[in-house]
């Protein structure tokens, strides 16, 4: 037995699908969702918290689809102490093999007084029903307190231990708003677990990164006890994010002597699920970030150049393929029949449809006309770029763009809508500003652009560039993404996707408001 297998294992719970969500315009499609969580899957995470099924409609079927078709990972569905959460929660969970249910509460007494409205002894009597309750869908029930390190330590015990006694198997002690720093939490998780009599407990930690002190407040948790650390990929959340899954889990590896535990977790997946996640939200990850960052492997003073040619362990603690960093991989080409294409995208954890099939391989030869090389990262672009859940009440059937040095800038753009054709043409700042005025005089919906990012899909001069953009349309705010060889298509596609989304949203019927998650 190897000394590593020896130490403690960490549990990996992964919260990108719900909290990660939660983090401002990252709102993800339900294919997008089953993407991810196969992605996570097989970065075997061991706990995968789905969503939270009691917000919306869209929510409870991405969570049932992610149970139901997700193997490997426990599936978790978030509740507050309300037995309509916890139901909708359990009904959510059926399809999975390995369910939990992870209600929440609160610990400190500024959220009992002004959020939740009482006191402390109704907040232990409805928690412990809550975690009654929520045991009869499933022997794994986690609880959580928020804002614990802002709580009265000795009320937390009496909490912890009521809950615990009520069934609750992990109980989860988070750092709600990033407030602690590594030495007070320490003790707050060694207080607690040294107080809590009931056996077989697991004690996790989730903790936020106001203070920048995510990632080493989870580290610290481990020395004091903690078993479990929630995390997100890229550090996605409310507010400042999440301890950052890739950053916690490549420090336990590479200082398994100081902290004396180990993850199951493939690390060689790392890199790969970031850039998914990154591309997905549309929310870019820092140059200077730890692990998956652009400059996290580069060298640029001549002394570090000079080390790492003679010896790589000079300046670098990880090596690039440690996380799964082995250049861009060539897959396949323009000749490759569809048997091969299915095949490749079966491997990537991405199950299509016949029909699905056809219309990414249509999409993918067009492509393979356009560029010689085409990746993996190419290959997700076809698959987000116009498989969206959302149906288009409006497809882009073409668009030509003039502008040049002297020129206005003008664009014309027809629009299919059923049978019906539109076109129409404008002139604006640039070519994209152009395109996009054309399409709110042809649909005769208006929209302010509130961010517009581009990022590079995969390598090359000839790479796939994927534009992501916010929109706001009066009160509702809307996100879409497309990715094209062109950039003025790609923004126009991206721009037409939100026009899409809005319509669709008034459309549906049924919406359920509710408060989102906040453990």
């Amino acid at each position: 037995m190897s000394k590593v297998s020896e130490t403690p294992r960490i549990i990996i719970f992964d919260t990108t699908l719900r909290d990660g969500e939660q983090a401002p315009g990252a709102s993800l499609t339900h294919r997008e969702k089953l993407e991810i969580a196969n992605a996570l899957a097989a970065l075997k995470v061991d706990v995968i918290e789905a969503g939270f099924p009691i917000a919306s409609p869209d929510d409870f079927e991405a969570v049932k689809a992610i149970a139901g078709s997700v193997q490997g990972p426990v599936i978790a569905a978030l509740a507050r102490t309300i037995e309509k959460d916890i139901e909708r929660a359990g009904q959510a969970l059926v399809p999975a093999k390995k369910r939990r249910i992870h209600t929440f509460s609160s610990g400190s007494d500024i959220h009992l007084k002004s959020m939740l409205k009482m006191t402390r002894a109704q907040n232990i009597e409805r928690s412990v029903r809550a975690v009654k309750f929520a045991r009869t869908f499933t022997d794994d029930v986690e609880y959580s307190a928020q804002d614990t390190t802002r709580s009265d330590r000795d009320y937390l015990v009496d909490l912890y231990t009521a809950v615990a006694e009520a069934g609750a198997t992990t109980l989860n002690i988070p750092d709600t708003v990033g407030y602690a720093v590594p030495e007070e939490y320490t003790a707050l998780i060694a207080y607690i677990a040294g107080r809590i009599k009931v056996p077989g407990i697991v004690f996790s930690v989730h903790c936020h990164n106001d203070l920048g002190l995510a990632v080493a407040n989870s580290l610290s948790a481990i020395k004091a006890g903690a078993r479990q650390i929630e995390c997100a990929i890229n550090g996605l959340g409310e507010r400042a994010g999440n301890c950052a899954l890739e950053e916690i889990v490549m420090a336990i590896r590479t200082r398994a002597d100081a902290l004396q535990a180990h993850t199951d977790v493939n690390t060689r997946e790392l890199y790969r699920v970031s850039r998914m996640v990154s591309r997905m939200t549309g929310i870019a990850v820092q140059r200077n970030k730890a692990i998956v960052g652009a400059n996290a492997f580069a060298h640029e003073a001549g002394i570090h150049q000079d080390g790492i040619l003679k010896e790589r362990t000079t300046y670098e603690i990880i090596r690039p393929e440690d996380i799964g960093i082995e250049g861009a991989e060539l897959v396949l080409g323009k000749h490759s029949g569809r048997h091969a294409f299915r095949d490749k995208f079966s491997r990537m954890g991405i199950v299509l449809s016949d029909e699905e099939v056809e219309r990414a391989y249509v999409q993918f030869i067009a492509l393979a006309d356009k560029k010689k090389h085409i990746y993996d990262d190419d290959l997700l672009a076809i698959v987000r770029d116009g498989f969206d859940a959302v149906p288009n009440a409006y497809e882009l059937d073409y668009l030509h763009v003039s502008a040049g040095t002297g020129t206005v800038p003008t664009a014309t753009v027809r629009l299919r809508k059923g049978a019906q054709v539109r076109q129409d043409a404008c002139c604006g700042d640039g070519p994209v500003d152009a395109a996009l005025k054309t399409i709110d005089r042809i649909t005769h919906i208006h929209g302010v652009l509130l961010e517009f990012s581009l990022q590079s899909v995969s390598v090359g001069k000839d790479a796939l560039g994927e534009v992501t953009v916010r929109v706001s349309f009066g009160t509702e705010t809307v996100s879409g993404k497309a990715a094209s060889t062109d950039i003025v298509e790609a923004g126009t596609k991206a721009y037409l996707a939100c026009v899409n989304r809005l319509l669709f949203n008034r459309a549906r019927q049924g919406k359920a408001a509710c408060p989102r998650g906040k453990a």
